[in-house]
């Protein structure tokens, strides 16, 4: 009996199905559709997208990631600073809250030569002497208008005066010269930008004590030059003490303008 004509269970039929025709494909049967086909059917092949990339994209991104290297490395290197400036304080041996100025009578805590960097020691002194400075005007102010007091020029001046000193002194003091203390000791940004506002203040203070116009100041309360040539008629005395008054209000208006250009070109550059 032959059995070679009898298919093979166990081959699989083959069979070329026409994907565009309709009438060709058997019931139950699943068409093939080329696999080249299916791969095309949309905007091209799977891979064959490309990317353009901007050439100033990316020179932008290096330049942002080197500057925010360098800011970073800044930061680092002010953290050492104020780290080394906490450590000299340490071994110094001096709390942050000392009161030792002015040595014979220690009211605040005054210490340049260990707490203030040393390239910023010498502006930190100019400042200082700024601050003295206004104390002498306004002390000196006490003075001469004591004088005047005492030729016939009222009490009410006196008592102004006394106010300025008192509420002057030492608000000069924790207003502007300890912010700016702070700032150089700690390098903060916003110590240095009270520091700017609060001494701009003080200087149009001393340049209308030195002018002392009267619809401000009451009278001869302060000695400037318009007091000074009101006073110097009636007592020649009286006006030689107003007339040095009237000096050393200009003198610290100079020295003031001098530290806030100083100090500002130090904040710019050490920025």
């Amino acid at each position: 009996m032959n059995r070679s004509s009898d298919p093979n269970p166990f081959d699989e039929e083959e069979q070329e199905v026409n994907p565009f025709s309709k009438g060709n494909a058997a019931p139950g049967s699943k068409s093939r559709v080329p696999q080249f086909v299916s791969n095309t059917l949309g905007f091209g092949p799977k891979h064959d997208a490309t990317v353009d990339i901007p050439l100033d994209s990316m020179n932008d991104s290096k330049k942002k990631q080197k500057e925010l290297a360098d800011w970073e490395a800044d930061i680092k290197r002010r953290e050492r600073d104020i780290k080394r400036r906490e450590d000299a304080v340490a071994s110094a041996g001096v709390p942050a809250d000392d009161r030792n100025w002015p040595p014979f009578f220690p009211i605040i805590h005054h210490d340049i030569a260990n707490e203030i960097p040393v390239h910023a020691q010498r502006l930190q002194y100019l400042a200082f002497a700024s601050w003295l400075g206004i104390v002498l005007c306004l002390v000196f102010n006490v003075i001469a208008v004591t004088v005047c007091w005492i030729r016939g020029g009222g009490v009410k001046i006196f008592f102004l005066s006394i106010i300025y000193a008192l509420i002057g002194c030492p608000l000069s003091y924790v207003l502007w010269y300890r912010p700016l203390y702070r700032a150089m000791r700690t390098d903060s940004a916003f110590k240095f930008g009270w520091f700017f506002l609060c001494y701009l203040i003080h200087i149009g203070f001393c340049i209308l004590a030195a002018i002392a116009p009267p619809i401000v100041f009451h009278g001869r309360s302060l000695t400037g030059i318009l007091a000074a040539i009101d006073v110097f008629s009636d007592h020649v005395l009286v006006g030689i003490f107003y007339l040095v008054g009237f000096g050393l209000f200009c003198l610290e208006s100079l020295l003031s303008l001098w530290v806030v250009q100083k100090v500002y070109m130090y904040f710019r550059g050490h920025k």
